[in-house]
């Protein structure tokens, strides 16, 4: 098996779950040592993350990834052990090996491959692995980089491993991200009998109108960039359960997938002052964990684009849709920053799986877009 198998089996049968990481960095670091990497951990908590570097000055190129994974959920929905690697028909399955333990395994033999053919290139190139990325993302990249930043250290280029290809392989890379605000919401009535309406006071009675507008709210026509912004209810739960009860108070979550014609704080304060004209008794608790962001930095996005375009004879598309990645972390320090991996169809599914000519494909792309960048 080619390297970049071997390293992706590694991982896979690490059950790292967020946010363990089952030994993998360490595991990491121990074969970055021995190629001459400089190891450093950058511990927050439960999080572990590493920061890897090779050479020094300018420019700093960064790969990102993650090896932390989601639960591999119900056992009888897998056709293997989704922590033992199984290759079957050209394909490697396992929880993570889409997302992103097998594009995390081809950007490190990428690292390793480009300093044995490059010893002396040009600037430092280097990796941050956090163990925190599938969940709430505190501890992990987000505070790695901070501290960093907070040293001084300034990251020209940053190219995320995450899977981004959709439809064929190389189809898509992610030049930006839409912003993700959510807000669980608290109406507060009064318990009562269902007989005795006027001695309660319905939540659910009181937040249907709330909701109906909210929903009907079209809050921008998106942009070049973007797609319009989205609403979507995640839960509403209220009573004991007993069809007898009027409930005494209501929860509702929904979040907001929105693009840069709006800002989470904008969002906010419209929605709350919708509650204060609907004159609900209600709290909501607001968690604005992702901005927009888009990378106009061409020498980066051109450099990717044209080391997948030398393996698949096809430009890639420059899109911003999907959820929310570690590259928001880099943005948010104004540094330029892409994403591109293999097919996303399967991440987070039951029989996760990721092609093996595609993880040897993106080593040579990672490779090559190193070797624009630096050499």
């Amino acid at each position: 098996m080619s390297r970049v198998v071997n390293l992706a089996c590694e991982l896979i049968q690490r059950p790292s779950v967020t946010p363990i990481d089952a030994g993998i960095l360490a595991y990491l670091a121990e074969m970055f040592t021995s190629y001459g990497f400089a190891i450093e951990y950058l511990n927050f908590g439960p999080v572990r993350n590493l920061w890897v570097t090779h050479g020094s000055g300018a420019p700093l190129v960064a790969f990102d990834g993650h090896c932390d994974v989601v639960p591999a959920g119900p056992l009888e929905a897998w056709n293997s052990d989704p922590f033992e690697p199984t290759i079957k028909e050209g394909r490697i399955y396992g929880r993570g090996s889409a997302d992103m333990k097998g594009p995390l395994a081809a950007l490190c033999i990428a690292l390793i491959e480009f300093i044995e053919s490059n010893p002396e290139h040009k600037g430092t190139i280097g990796l941050m692995v956090t163990s925190d990325e599938e969940g709430n993302a505190i501890d992990g990249t987000r505070r790695a980089l901070e501290t960093l930043v907070d040293r001084g250290v300034k990251i020209d280029y940053a190219l995320v491993g995450e899977s981004t290809s959709e439809v064929a392989f190389g189809d898509m890379i992610k030049v930006g991200r839409r912003g993700s605000i959510s807000a669980k919401m608290t109406v507060i009535g009064k318990q009562g009998h269902v007989a005795y309406p006027h001695l309660a006071d319905n939540p659910v009675h009181r937040l249907a109108p709330f909701l109906t507008e909210l929903l009907a709210i079209r809050w921008d026509g998106g942009n070049s960039n973007f797609p319009p912004t989205t609403l979507q209810v995640s839960n509403i739960q209220a009573g004991t359960g007993a069809t007898n009860v009027i409930p005494g108070s209501l929860t509702l979550d929904f979040n907001l997938r929105f693009n840069t014609e709006l800002t989470s704080e904008f969002i906010q304060t419209r929605i709350t002052k919708m509650a204060e004209a609907y004159k609900l008794n209600c709290e909501f608790v607001w968690n604005a964990s992702a901005q927009p962001f888009v990378t106009r930095d061409r020498t980066l996005i051109s450099a990717v684009s044209q080391a997948i375009a030398k393996e698949t004879n096809t430009r890639p598309l420059e899109g911003t849709g999907g959820g929310t990645s570690d590259a928001r972390f880099f943005a948010a320090h104004q540094f330029p920053v892409v994403e591109f991996g293999p097919l996303n169809t399967t991440i987070h599914a039951a029989n996760e799986c990721v092609g093996i000519d595609e993880l040897e494909k993106c080593v040579r792309i990672y490779r090559t877009i190193l070797e624009k960048l630096t050499v």
